[in-house]
């Protein structure tokens, strides 16, 4: 597959690129925010480096989400938690700090392809069998992918997208942040597992609908009754 790789760093680029090589796939590196926009539609996933000399990661990271829904994962030396949850509220799908060790990374590009699936590329993925589920006043569509609030659409990242429609698929069922973690990010003891609860906290933001998600204390989540 092809990589999109952002990083400014030679000696940090020449080693992913290596690895990525080594797995079989075809890299394009480029160390500008610019050239990242330019580059981006031609990739199947992307790497993204926070810190670039032209333009702020995290705002690069917002573009990029509007014009590619290509697996996308940060690979950055800022570990503070405001970053982390910033990043991936962006829309990243995993959020790997420096250093770190390159087999973890694979691992994680591997998971992040996998749940992503092949037609992620061109912003595109296969859609789930199912009617649309309303609640409340929200209906949740998983042909079409989209979620309207009181008629107007409202606009998740995929991976908040795959979250709620994964708790409306069975919509009186609690369902376990380890079910979850394993069904969305491949990994029910995922060391980043908070990004579960970054991505319910966006899902209710956005869409204005705090009981849409409710926590189940001790246990996960379940779809509420939306009001």
């Amino acid at each position: 597959m092809h990589a999109l790789l952002v990083e400014d760093d030679d000696r940090m680029a020449h080693a992913l690129g290596t690895a990525l090589a080594q797995r079989g796939h075809t890299v394009r590196r480029v160390g500008r925010a610019l050239d990242a926009l330019r580059f981006v539609h031609e990739a199947e996933f992307v790497l993204l480096d926070l810190g670039l000399p032209d333009l702020d990661g995290l705002e690069l990271l917002r573009r990029l989400r509007t014009v590619c829904g290509a697996p996308l994962i940060v690979v950055t030396a800022r570990c503070e938690e405001r970053d982390i949850v910033q990043g991936l509220r962006a829309g990243a799908d995993d959020y790997v700090v420096k250093p770190f060790r390159m087999a973890e990374l694979i691992a994680r590009i591997d998971t992040v392809r996998r749940r992503s699936g092949p037609a992620a590329a061109g912003g595109d993925r296969p859609a789930p069998p199912g009617a649309p589920v309303t609640v409340g006043d929200t209906e949740i569509d998983p042909v079409s992918r989209t979620v309207t609030v009181a008629g107007g659409e409202v606009r998740l990242t995929r991976r908040e997208f795959d979250v709620l429609a994964h708790l409306a698929a069975r919509p009186g069922e609690a369902h376990s942040r380890e079910e979850i973690l394993d069904r969305i990010w491949g990994d029910a003891f995922l060391a980043a597992s908070r990004s579960l609860d970054v991505h319910v906290a966006g899902i209710r933001a956005k869409t204005g609908r705090p009981a849409l998600i409710r926590t189940v204390r001790g246990f996960g989540y379940r779809l509420g009754d939306g009001r």
